[in-house]
C-alpha cells in the first residue's frame, strides 16, 4: 500500500512539474516574416494576423502584406492581403480589421480579405498602432507627430495633439480609457529617447493625459496589450524585452528579447503573447507564468 501511495504522489508531482514548464517560456517560432510589424488575434476566428512592413517602415513601395498565422505557429497565407507600403498597428472590429499604412488608414474585410475602405491622415509623418473602442472608432497613434487620429463617421482626423503624449505608439481602449505605450519624450535621430516611454491613459470624453500608476519610465514602449488579471503587457523595441506592467505602474521584465521587439498580441485563453521580432523576420510565441 506505501508503495502505491509513493508512486501515486511521485506521479502528481511529476504532473505538476510538467504543468509548471508549460506554463511559462517560449513555445514556437515561426520564421520567414518581412520585418514583422504587429501580431493581432482574432478569437472569433480563431487566427492570428501580423503586418509585415516589407522594406523601410517609411517607403511606399507596394510591398507591406499582411500574413495569416494559426494559433500553433504554422503560416496559412503569407500573402493574404498585399499591395500595402509599410503596414504596422492592427485593429479588430466586428469583422473589420483596420491597418495604419504610414499616413493612411485601411481596412480589411477579414472574411474575403479585401481592401474595402482607405482613408489618409492629413499630416500624419508616423501612423504607428491601432485601437478600436466599443462604438468602432478607430485611434491610430502618429509616434513621431505627437498626435492620436481617429477614424469616426467616415472621417478621419486629428483627435488630440500634445507634447505630453511623448511620442505615442501602442494603444488599447478598456472602459472609456484609451491606454498608450509612449516612446519617449525627446526623440532623437537615432530613435532613442531623452526619457524612457512608459504608460499613459487618455479620457475618451475629456482628452485628459495622465500618467498610468506611478508613471514609471520603462523604456521605448511598443505593443500594449492587458493581460486578464489587471496588469498590463508591453514590449520595448529599442532595448528589447517583454515587461508586464502591474496597475500601480511598477515595471517587471518577463524575458529579455532581442532588439526589434514589436507590437505583441495575445492570446487571452492560453495567456500567450505573440511577439514580432521585426529585426529577425520571425514571430515567437511565449506562455507567460502567472502573475
Amino acid at each position: 500500500m506505501r508503495n502505491a501511495q509513493m508512486a501515486l504522489i511521485a506521479a502528481l508531482t511529476m504532473l505538476g512539474a510538467a504543468a509548471a514548464a508549460q506554463e511559462a517560456g517560449e513555445i514556437w517560432s515561426l520564421e520567414g516574416l518581412d520585418a514583422p510589424e504587429s501580431a493581432l488575434h482574432d478569437p472569433e476566428r480563431d487566427v492570428i494576423y501580423v503586418s509585415n512592413v516589407g522594406g523601410q517602415p517609411l517607403d511606399k513601395d507596394g510591398n507591406g502584406t499582411i500574413s495569416r498565422v494559426s494559433p500553433a505557429g504554422e503560416m496559412i497565407e503569407a500573402d493574404w492581403v498585399s499591395g500595402l507600403d509599410g503596414p504596422k498597428g492592427l485593429a479588430l472590429h466586428e469583422g473589420t480589421l483596420h491597418v495604419t499604412d504610414i499616413d493612411r488608414l485601411v481596412a480589411i474585410d477579414v472574411a474575403s480579405g479585401e481592401i474595402t475602405g482607405e482613408w489618409p491622415a492629413e499630416g500624419a509623418e508616423f501612423l504607428n498602432d491601432a485601437a478600436a473602442d466599443d462604438e468602432g472608432r478607430i485611434y491610430a497613434s502618429d509616434m513621431i507627430g505627437n498626435r492620436i487620429y481617429r477614424l469616426a463617421d467616415g472621417a478621419m482626423s486629428v483627435w488630440l495633439e500634445d507634447e505630453a503624449l511623448e511620442h505615442p505608439n501602442g494603444l488599447k481602449v478598456v472602459e472609456g480609457i484609451l491606454n498608450i505605450a509612449s516612446w519617449g519624450a525627446g526623440l532623437r535621430e537615432d530613435a532613442t529617447t531623452e526619457e524612457p516611454g512608459r504608460l499613459l491613459t487618455v479620457d475618451l470624453e475629456t482628452k485628459e493625459i495622465v500618467p498610468f500608476g506611478s508613471g514609471e519610465g520603462i523604456g521605448n514602449l511598443d505593443g500594449l496589450e492587458p493581460d486578464g488579471a489587471g496588469n498590463w503587457l508591453v514590449t520595448d523595441w529599442v532595448a528589447g524585452g517583454l515587461y508586464r506592467i502591474d496597475p500601480e505602474g511598477e515595471a517587471t521584465r518577463l524575458h529579455p528579447l532581442a532588439p526589434g521587439s514589436a507590437d505583441l498580441g495575445f492570446m487571452a485563453g492560453d495567456g500567450v503573447a505573440l511577439i514580432p521580432m521585426s529585426s529577425e523576420g520571425r514571430l515567437v510565441a511565449y506562455r507567460l507564468a502567472s502573475p
